[in-house]
């Protein structure tokens, strides 16, 4: 008789744990639902150093983000872009995570030439055969280096990028943002608290110090910028400051959305 229990119990207690594993579930994904205080967390490409650390972190806490990449020089493989990582882009895809241009040789825009009729810019790549070079661009050339870039995203993750890019550096001027919507990219930069300083001299500003400004001054709505790896930085942003950034806005009320879930850059006819 108690064995026959037994046996009957198993099937109760299974359906039990479905019940609660089911009800945990249901209760975090409302949560993320119902979130009042978004924000929206990128990642421009580097090194690509961090880039398995940085991936590692956003599965663990189901953060989703927005991916600016261009082919820019990498610790290992054949740059950021390149066949050597391009597994761990089709990854990021598969794991939900959107993606846009950065340009294809992170070219930094230096000055406006040309007349708004026919507008040029001095540029300077930091990638590429040309690095490091100033040289002219036209809108058309600036226009081939945004597409170049998404169709080699598209290619290696099977998965549209967004119509949107970020110029290297965040330096831009009328006429270039002209340019590019008129061959369909608008530019996204980032909140002033939205700069994470990855970038910065660790000499100068430590993770510490960079980890406390964030979690004081975000705020709702904020685009959020940091990279995948920063040459210049001697002591390293993201093994230090991601994880417990991301668990402290948490703990603020704040969720993160990528920019196709943005009000205003989602609604850009973004499949």
């Amino acid at each position: 008789m108690g064995y026959r229990l037994i046996g009957l119990a198993k099937p109760f207690i299974t359906f039990a744990i479905y019940l609660i594993a089911s009800s945990a579930f249901v209760s975090i994904a409302r949560a993320e639902n119902d979130c009042k205080k978004p924000l929206y967390l990128t990642f421009d490409t580097g090194h690509m150093g961090v880039a398995p650390l940085v991936a590692d972190v956003l599965k663990r806490h189901n953060v989703r983000v927005t991916f600016f990449a261009a082919n820019e020089r990498t610790k290992e493989g054949d740059g950021s872009l390149g066949d050597y990582w391009a597994p761990w882009w089709r990854e990021r895809a598969a794991d939900g995570h959107e993606f846009a241009s950065h340009t294809w040789d992170h070219t930094y825009w230096r000055a406006d030439l040309g007349t708004a009729q026919q507008p040029s810019f001095r540029v300077r790549p930091s990638a590429g055969p040309r690095e490091g070079q100033d040289f002219v661009f036209s809108a058309a050339d600036y226009c081939q280096a945004l597409g170049k870039a998404a169709a080699r995203l598209k290619q290696i993750t099977g998965k549209t990028p967004l119509p949107l890019f970020r110029a290297p550096g965040g330096k831009t001027s009328p006429q270039l943002l002209d340019s590019a919507r008129a061959c369909g990219y608008a530019h996204v930069g980032w909140a002033p608290a939205g700069f994470l300083g990855d970038e910065l001299s660790s000499e100068r500003v430590s993770n510490a110090t960079l980890l406390r400004n964030a979690l004081r001054d975000v705020r709702s709505g904020d685009i959020l910028l940091a990279h995948l790896g920063i040459w210049s930085r001697k002591d390293p942003w993201a093994p230090v400051v991601l994880e417990p950034l991301i668990e402290g806005l948490k703990e603020r009320g704040f969720c993160f959305r990528t920019l196709r879930e943005h009000p205003v850059y989602g609604g850009r006819g973004v499949r």
